[in-house]
């Protein structure tokens, strides 16, 4: 069973995406800020990481640096799923190491469920 870590700090699409991916066989853990989405990176290890950029505590570019920073943490795929989107936020959240950068307006739950699929294999 494939492991997720979902790292957002809006209720209603935590548990939306829960729902999702608990239905298709998932695992899911949620933090709904960044230092617990960093301290159960830690705990759980899990497949992927879905990450949102606007977070309580620690924004989503430092939860994505210190797990890119951790060698335990550091080869985990992460996607981010926020509503920014500025260029060079997509830019930025590549250049830090994230394997995908969806626009949470742009997508329906099923694709962010495919691109995940996709990333993991």
């Amino acid at each position: 069973m494939k492991k997720l870590l979902i790292i957002e700090d809006e209720a209603a699409l935590q548990d939306a995406l829960q729902k999702t991916f608990t239905a298709e066989g998932y695992e899911v853990s949620q933090a709904f800020d960044g230092e617990e989405g960093i301290k159960l990176a830690k705990e759980k290890i899990p497949d992927m990481i879905l990450l949102d950029l606007i977070l309580p505590k620690k924004h989503g570019f430092e939860v994505l640096q210190d797990i890119k920073a951790d060698d335990s943490l550091k080869n985990i795929p992460v996607l981010v799923l926020t509503n920014l989107e500025e260029s060079t936020e997509v830019m930025k959240a590549i250049e830090l190491g994230a394997r995908g950068y969806l626009i949470k307006a742009n997508y329906a739950l099923k694709e962010v469920l495919a691109k995940v699929k996709d990333i993991l294999g």
